[in-house]
């Protein structure tokens, strides 16, 4: 059975300091980080999505953890198909960028030179260095936009981000329901498995157009579980709305045997609580993995 490795999609959030979560002497993001690991073995970096990492901040995070901490990556917004501000690219590749910017001042891959997205992966690959080495680098995370259907171009895409990104792991998570629907689903998740592909499983409010089913599917030897929280403010724009839902624990409970089959099929299952507001997410994880040491499933403890 693989191990089962549980924490939150930030350490970071304004709320999660603001809620006293924290220890008074948790001032400095050192000593945040390095509570926040004493707690957990695993944490998802969001903000790669809005700026790329950098290599000095990744030596840091790994300075700041014990042996054996995991940080999941998300994956920088351009490489999957969200608009980028020209503000968050690197100085020297602004140029490149200038003619492709819409009205809105965003920038679109299917509107990016190679002169750009090039050297954008080769730096993202290289800021990661240091976690990969240190073996803290547990997965890049893929979050396709609602916009990112099933069809025969982005599957080719998916392949093309596995080799872009390699030889760091990905996993892909969907938002656009026809990737899931009855007529494609076991070709999504068959493809997936066919070129070792984590299917990202996701818990969040559906009946929207970004929504895709709560389904527990294992394509590869690793696993990702993340939970979004069911707020019914999901399109409301405001995030702390949309993602400020407490789950409780006879809803934590629907994922006990869904998460233990998972660590059944894999040799690693993560899961990471992204309803971040105020203590939600640390709280919530704390709560499921007593959930899961009860049933008998091998929740790793923080290092």
């Amino acid at each position: 059975m693989g191990d089962i490795r549980i924490g939150t999609a930030s350490w970071t959030d304004p709320s999660l300091i603001e809620s006293g979560w924290y220890p008074d002497d948790a001032t400095t993001p050192e000593r945040r980080l390095g509570y926040y690991a004493s707690r957990f073995p695993i944490v998802e970096v969001d903000s790669t999505y809005y700026a790329p990492p950098s290599e000095r901040v990744c030596r840091l995070w790994v300075e700041r953890t014990p042996d054996g901490f995991t940080f999941n990556i998300k994956a920088f917004s351009l490489f999957t198909h969200h608009p980028t501000r020209v503000s968050a690219l690197p100085l020297d590749l602004r140029g490149a960028a200038a003619n492709a910017v819409n009205r809105k001042g965003n920038l679109y891959l299917r509107d990016a030179s190679p002169a750009l997205v090039d050297p954008m992966w080769e730096r993202f690959r290289e800021a990661l260095e240091p976690l990969r080495r240190s073996g803290r680098l547990g997965v890049v995370l893929f979050q396709f936009p609602q916009w990112f259907p099933f069809g025969t171009a982005n599957l080719r895409y998916l392949l093309e981000c596995r080799d872009r990104c390699a030889p760091l792991r990905m996993c892909v998570e969907f938002r656009n329901r026809t990737w899931l629907d009855a007529e494609h689903r076991d070709e999504t998740l068959g493809f997936l498995r066919e070129h070792g592909l984590p299917y990202v499983c996701v818990d969040m409010p559906q009946g929207h157009t970004s929504s895709v089913p709560p389904l527990a599917e294992a394509t590869a030897e690793l696993a990702v579980v993340r939970f979004h929280g069911r707020s019914d403010q999901w399109t409301s724009g405001d995030k702390r709305r949309r993602f400020g839902y407490h789950y409780p624990a006879e809803e934590l409970a629907e994922w006990v045997p869904r998460v233990g089959r998972l660590a059944e099929e894999t040799a690693t299952v993560h899961v990471l609580f992204n309803n971040c507001l105020r203590d939600y997410a640390v709280d919530n994880a704390e709560r499921f993995a007593e959930l899961l040491r009860s049933s008998g499933r091998p929740v790793v403890p923080a290092p």
